[in-house]
């Protein structure tokens, strides 16, 4: 009789990874949140300082405040994905509320004839990016699903994907991820799943036909995603004389990643011996992460700001778990003993974000407002997965190098007040991480706000939009047919800062 139970497995990254450039990038954009006042400014204080989420552009911004202050902003998120593929369009809402910011900064004003006029220290958390996401997939394409398994059999001999003897399947599924590695792994799903079969039944073969005959097939595909990626900030910064702010932080990330996608595929000729599939794979990513950052602020005169910070490449350490499951016509009796409770466990890995350079200038107009922009450079080929002597780390290192590109940032806001009224509104321009420009597209934004002062207190609420088009693949090997994808962001902040 068999039995379902819960299988844990190493595997060596350099006998196969399923790392990809796609989860490079993920983990180095960052979303604009932050608190209101921020957001609805659309983050444009490299120049300007006094806000918590300023921190996150510039060190130095801690210094500016007058007073000790503590701040806390709940978020709504809205995420609508629209997408088109091979003749479909599906539609895609996801909202969710979050805590999204919380932190104080202490700060301590020198009565003496010291050239430091006054030190603060900043404690603040921040959520830097919110992966909770909903796609759905639905068209035609002429690219089946036993095109991901050929492009990762070719090659692996046939008698290393074989049942041994008495062997359970789910842990002859195992035993050759643990030995042979992801690709050949896949290479057993394929066959097993009755997607595949060798040339002849020898096994030493190497080459792999389908089983599955169809000119195109219809595929339904959704992939849910969930989690964080926050950071606490510990930071510390001092005006010197009237006119200069300098400030460096500490910067910790914490990162919790699931993704679940979930594949139909039907629509294949009539003769066809396999007449439909179903692939389903769920990835757990979880890990930590550290960069620092070091800046200024300058008061030039009475009018104009100018500011500069470096932010040094973050460093994330990160593992991955994996779960699949597969049935098709022609699939082994017992594949269904492969699901989501047989999982692979990876070896750690790191990826290293490139470092990034911010010029910011503001004009402020004494207490009736404020205009401010805010430039920032960051070399995305310079990212890679490490350790780099890993051969297969190597072969995504070098797609980074070649795929992807600078990315330019535009950041301008404005600020005008009324009283104890205060009006606000943005624009940002975040240029796409590919050298192509079409894989990922440039991302727009814009925001609105509005702020009351009580004195010794302050309420601020924002709503900031932004839009990206992406060209999306469904798998990363095998498949070409990508799906254009429409990613509308919607957020609405609302912030509260005490003053004490």
């Amino acid at each position: 009789m068999k039995r379902i139970l819960t299988f844990i497995m190493v595997l060596a990254c350099a006998v196969g990874s399923a790392q990809t450039a796609n989860d490079v990038l993920l983990f180095s954009l960052e979303d604009q949140q932050g608190t209101a006042r921020f957001q609805g400014m659309s983050g444009a204080f490299g120049a300007l300082g006094g806000d918590m989420s300023a921190l996150n552009i510039n060190p130095a911004s801690s210094a500016v405040f007058n007073n000790s202050i503590f701040s806390i902003t709940g978020t709504h998120y809205e995420k609508e994905n629209a997408t088109t593929y091979g003749g479909g369009f599906r539609n895609m809402d996801e909202n969710r509320v979050e805590l999204n910011q919380l932190g104080g900064v202490f700060v301590y004003k020198n009565t003496s004839d010291s050239e430091w006029k006054k030190i603060a220290f900043a404690v603040n958390y921040d959520m830097v990016q919110q992966f909770n996401n909903e796609i759905a997939v639905s068209g035609n394409s002429a690219e089946g699903i036993d095109n991901y398994f050929l492009a990762f059999a070719q090659g692996v001999p046939f008698g290393s994907i074989l049942i041994q003897g008495n062997e359970l399947i789910e842990d002859a599924y195992l035993d050759i991820g643990a030995s042979s590695g992801f690709g050949a792994q896949q290479a057993f799903l394929g066959y097993y799943g009755g997607l595949l079969d060798p040339t002849d039944m020898d096994e030493a073969t190497s080459t792999y036909v389908p089983t599955a005959q169809y000119n195109s097939v219809n595929q339904e595909y959704r992939e849910s995603t969930s989690g964080y990626n926050s950071k606490f900030t510990v930071n510390f910064a001092g005006q010197h004389e009237e006119n200069l702010y300098v400030g460096a932080s500490l910067n910790f990330h914490t990162i919790f990643y699931d993704k679940a996608t979930f594949l139909d595929e039907t629509g294949y000729e009539a003769a066809s011996p396999v007449q439909s599939t179903i692939f389903d794979n769920l990835l757990h990513t979880e890990g930590s992460g550290f960069s620092f950052q070091l800046g200024a602020i300058a008061k030039v005169n009475e009018n104009i700001r100018l500011g500069g910070s470096y932010q040094s490449p973050t460093w994330y350490r990160l593992t991955d778990d994996t779960a699949q499951r597969i049935d098709s016509d022609l699939a082994d009796d017992d594949i269904g003993f492969i699901d989501f409770n047989i999982i692979n466990l990876f070896e750690e890995y790191k990826i290293k974000v490139p470092a990034k350079y911010t010029g910011s200038v503001a004009l402020v107009f004494g207490r009736d407002g404020l205009l401010s922009f805010d430039y920032s450079y960051q070399d995305m080929a310079n990212a890679e997965l490490q350790p780099t002597s890993d051969p297969s780390f190597s072969i995504v290192n070098d797609q980074i190098a070649n795929n992807f590109g600078d990315i330019n940032t535009f950041r301008i806001g404005a600020e005008y007040r009324i009283d104890e009224v205060s009006l606000r509104g943005g624009y940002r321009m975040e240029e796409s991480p590919y050298v192509d420009g079409n894989t990922v597209g440039d991302l727009t934004g814009y925001s609105l706000g509005l702020g009351y002062s009580f004195g010794g207190s302050r309420l601020d609420i924002a709503f900031n939009q932004s839009e990206r088009d992406i060209n999306m693949p469904l798998y990363d090997v095998g498949i070409n047919t990508r799906a254009f994808r429409n990613l509308e962001n919607t957020q609405v902040a609302l912030t509260y800062t005490l003053n004490f």
